[in-house]
């Protein structure tokens, strides 16, 4: 279920990560800096998707966003300032934490120093905490994120149907969308979902676009009916258009998998401590409410990782 970008899109292949430890010792491969070096240095480096709202986007020319006011929260926490390292999706989730945690992008050189990568992030927001995926192997047996930990959950996430009341009563069964267009963003799990469930029934009424945001607008344009994508971007689209026109259905997603999941950090192997760190922090924003009242500011709804699901 882990691919590019947000989680959403299927992955395209799984990398191989083969002597992982040679790699890093020869190739001049850039480490994520361990806690006392970022204590020192008096900043942390935080890494969020760009244009992922309501995530992390720019508002204003600035940073915004759920999980930019999580850096800011690490960084207080931390005693030292946050520097936003934006992340740009690659093909696969292996390819997000081996150009954004351990090794860096082979396009991302020094300026002083062109054999050295730089600007890894010291923390990558967003990423599935998912024991499988963490301790998937390639096809010789190494593990294949040994030099990324996968840590700290702090929310859980989930698919969500958004539709236009105008056009639509309610939306308790997909068997509607045989009849009635709904958009999708291209090459994601609902756009994959959409086009094969029924035996594929609904395929001819599966709109794609580039990103919910664009599918969101197609509905207001009277394009599509509903919308299909990850809950917190649609709470995130109903609540900025301040109407009761666009509502959340209440079906679900029959033969889709795992509708729901994690969502933790990750940071290099190496840096345990600092994951530590952030660990104690998200656990004591859950357990006190302001991780719930945090994703509230942004229409989000908040629902608690499954790891707290069982405890007090």
């Amino acid at each position: 279920m882990f691919g590019t970008m947000k989680w959403n899109k299927l992955p395209a292949a799984l990398g191989s990560c083969l002597l992982p430890a040679l790699m890093v010792l020869g190739s001049g491969d850039v480490q994520a800096r361990i806690y006392d070096d970022v204590v020192d240095s008096g900043f942390v480096r935080i890494g969020v998707y760009r244009d992922f709202p309501p995530y992390s986007f720019e508002q204003d020319g600035k940073p915004a966003g759920i999980d930019v006011d999580l850096g800011e929260a690490i960084a207080e926490e931390l005693g030292v300032s946050m520097r936003v390292h934006w992340m740009t999706p690659d093909e696969t989730l292996d390819d997000d934490l081996r150009n954004n945690v351990w090794k860096g992008h082979y396009l991302d050189k020094d300026e002083d120093n062109p054999l050295a990568m730089k600007n890894v992030a010291d923390v990558m927001m967003r990423v599935p905490y998912d024991r499988d995926y963490s301790m998937k192997r390639d096809d010789v047996g190494l593990i294949v994120n040994d030099l990324v930990v996968m840590m700290s959950p702090y929310h859980q996430e989930r698919w969500q149907l958004a539709f236009d009341s105008e056009k639509l009563d309610s939306v308790r069964t997909l068997a509607k969308f045989q009849y009635n267009p709904i958009g999708v963003e291209v090459d994601s799990l609902p756009a994959f979902y959409m086009t094969s469930a029924l035996q594929g029934r609904m395929r001819e009424k599966t709109h794609h676009y580039t990103n919910p945001r664009v599918a969101f607008a197609a509905m207001k344009e009277g394009e599509v009916s509903a919308v299909m994508a990850m809950r917190s971007e649609i709470d995130w689209l109903v609540s900025n258009d301040h109407s009761d026109r666009y509502r959340l259905a209440e079906n679900g997603f029959p033969d889709m998998g795992k509708q729901a999941w994690d969502i933790g950090i990750a940071v290099g192997e190496a840096d345990r401590d600092l994951g530590y760190a952030v660990e104690t922090l998200f656990d004591r924003m859950i357990r006190d409410g302001s991780m719930a009242e945090l994703f509230a500011r942004y229409g989000v709804t908040y629902e608690s990782p499954s790891l707290y699901l069982d405890t007090p």
